[in-house]
């Protein structure tokens, strides 16, 4: 399979490989290992057979217990399934309506400081430490084939795993920020018809200034987790290492499986 940033995946959005990433020390990361998307939810035989072709190894499934009953995924045909619940439901909003997000999305505001509070839980929460502990311990044991990640919009819970992830890899902060920003590029046909119905359809230009806060990544979001990282443990590898009880053997060992 030919080695692209933005896979070509045709019911679901924010397919992408991690591979070509560069690392500090010279390396870079190999292509079709790690893999970071939207909901697999709605994926037709066309899109599974894309990823079957990486192969997909693992699907790692971020979003809460409610998202996973309502759209559970369609598993590529070589893949184990594991669901490791970031939040108990969904705090990032990707899943609820229009109409639940006005309820509570009115005022100016409300959406940038929602998402602020988000990667402040990300960073902080039981479950969310649970989870990308989970996923760190099989990245280690995925010695062939794809693992991929994902939440339902592939941009939060998904884009603190890939923070983490090419931290721990030696890819430097500059690049991931890149990376993370990337999905506002890729999304953003999507974003602005979606706005732009709800304009359509009445809605107040707060709600719709919220709602655009919610649908997208900014980078106040991520690095109010970098923020707290480093207030509270020095650095991302610290952070790894002591809270995440990822060991510096373990991060070598990562190195090993997932640069070139």
């Amino acid at each position: 399979m030919a080695n692209q940033r933005l896979l070509p995946i045709k019911n679901g959005y924010n397919f992408r490989d991690l591979g070509g990433y560069p690392t500090a020390d010279g390396h870079q990361i190999k292509w079709h290992r790690l893999i970071r998307t939207g909901s697999l939810a709605h994926l037709d035989r066309n899109d599974l057979t894309v990823l079957d072709n990486i192969p997909i190894s693992l699907d790692i499934d971020l979003r809460a217990p409610d998202e996973v009953k309502k759209d559970p995924d369609r598993v590529p045909s070589q893949a184990k399934y594991y669901h490791l619940p970031v939040f108990e439901a969904d705090e990032t909003d990707a899943s609820h309506s229009d109409e639940e997000i006005a309820a509570q999305m009115q005022q100016p505001g409300n959406g940038y400081h929602h998402m602020i509070d988000v990667y402040h839980r990300m960073t902080t929460a039981a479950s969310a430490k649970q989870a990308y502990q989970k996923l760190l311990n099989l990245l280690l044991n995925n010695e062939r084939g794809a693992l991929l990640f994902h939440c339902t919009a592939g941009k939060d819970r998904t884009g603190m795993a890939a923070y983490l992830i090419l931290s721990a890899l030696g890819v430097e902060q500059k690049i991931i920020m890149e990376d993370y920003l990337l999905t506002n590029t890729v999304t953003q046909e999507f974003r602005n018809h979606w706005l732009q119905d709800m304009r359509n359809h009445g809605a107040s230009e707060a709600l719709v200034t919220n709602r655009a806060a919610l649908a997208s990544v900014a980078p106040d979001y991520l690095n109010t987790a970098i923020k707290i990282i480093t207030q509270n443990y020095g650095n991302v590898n610290q952070y790894l290492n002591n809270y995440l009880d990822i060991t510096p053997t373990e991060i070598k060992d990562l190195r090993k499986l997932y640069l070139d």
